[in-house]
């Protein structure tokens, strides 16, 4: 047994997030909407030259804003993939939305853009896109079936934060999109999210949403001489500390995507050779698709049991893991919820054998060869 667990995941540090937070504590403003949150949100307008972006305490609270943005009552369906994190539905069934799951593309596993126009009812509002493993969705197509049908767009870009789609970045493509910042992602502040608003018409009931249906931005802003309840909202300001500690990481945010696309090669490039030994399948990556390295992931050839790779992979110290083991469709939620169109048979066959190899800055090559002769160990057993 190895001595030392090589982990699926670690934490990095730029080096100035304890600096950044005692600044916060000094400035004597740990609410929402301080110095460093204003300075993450101009960042992030300035690289997505989006309309506006507000700074959330987690993607799912981003999501849950579009959701009330696109004023969804009960009834009213919301086109997404099943295959994605339990957020992307929840925040519209949250308002009475009902999540309509499609089928996967087999290459990228996002949503099939070819399957969208046959789920599309007279109670369709938007669609939901899920940027999968920070690889963008086929935009140009999504967005001209959401134009033809008068649908909004919505991308979860959880996992898209520094991608490119034909040079534009994740989030920006949509009329809203969400980022998450949480500590598993490739820029992190613990908890954290943003929400990014690209259809101009959204920003002034954005900022009232976020808080708590006041218009309180507008009164800080001295547009109006008192602030009051407007509308529905909710409180989805992350505190100065979680900016703070933020802002370090969007600092640096270029480097870390270089360093993790650079380990992401590592891999893609040593398991060359067990894909065409038929074992497993590499991810693709159309054309047009800057990817930001957020995960490495592998499709195990149907005839290998997933579970006994995994166990061994733990046995010999390699933290390998699965993903979205269950479905949208398949969970209790899912099943409540939301409905299915069509049958999603890519999305059944993913969920059993994708695998998910350890990928942080910090992981040596030495560590990585090491993941990668355990999982060809693994595969062969």
């Amino acid at each position: 047994m190895p001595s030392a667990m090589i982990p699926f995941n670690k934490l990095y540090q730029t080096g100035n997030e304890i600096d950044y937070l005692a600044k916060a504590l000094l400035n004597g403003r740990l609410a929402g909407d301080g110095p460093f949150t204003q300075r993450c949100q101009s960042w992030l307008r300035q690289q997505t030259s989006c309309c506006q972006a507000l700074l959330t305490h987690s993607c799912t609270a981003a999501l849950e804003m579009t959701a009330l943005l696109l004023n969804i009552q009960p009834g009213d369906e919301i086109i997404m993939p099943s295959y994605t994190f339990v957020s992307t539905a929840n925040a519209f069934a949250l308002r009475g939305g009902v999540p309509v799951f499609i089928d996967i593309r087999y290459d990228t596993l996002n949503i099939d853009e070819n399957l969208i126009e046959a789920a599309i009812t007279s109670r369709t509002r938007a669609i939901a896109v899920v940027h999968y493993a920070g690889v963008a969705c086929e935009m140009q197509a999504i967005l001209a079936i959401a134009k033809r049908h008068g649908l909004a767009v919505v991308e979860d870009a959880a996992h898209g934060m520094m991608a490119r789609y034909h040079g534009q970045l994740l989030g920006s493509l949509g009329d809203l999109g969400a980022y998450s910042f949480h500590d598993t992602k490739n820029i992190i502040s613990g908890e954290g999210g943003s929400l990014l608003i690209n259809d101009s018409s959204f920003v002034l009931s954005a900022e009232t949403i976020r808080q708590k249906g006041t218009n309180r931005s507008r009164f800080l802003r001295g547009e109006v001489d008192k602030y009051t309840w407007e509308t529905l909202g909710s409180s989805f300001l992350p505190s100065e500390l979680t900016a703070a500690f933020l802002w370090a990481q969007l600092e640096q945010a270029e480097w870390i995507t270089q360093q993790r696309l650079a380990l992401w090669e590592f891999y893609q490039e040593q398991l060359k050779p067990v894909e065409q030994q038929g074992l497993l399948r590499r991810p693709v990556l159309p054309s047009g698709c800057q990817h930001n390295a957020h995960l490495y992931y592998l499709l195990l050839s149907p005839e290998i049991d997933r579970q006994v790779v995994l166990e061994h992979c733990k046995q010999q110290g390699v933290s390998i893991l699965g993903h979205y083991d269950t479905p949208l469709h398949r969970s209790p939620g899912g099943q409540r919820y939301g409905r299915t169109s069509g049958q999603l048979v890519t999305t059944d066959a993913v969920a059993q054998r994708l695998i998910r190899l350890p990928l942080w800055i910090g992981l040596s090559e030495s560590e990585q060869a090491r993941v990668v002769k355990v999982l060809e160990t693994s595969l062969l057993q």
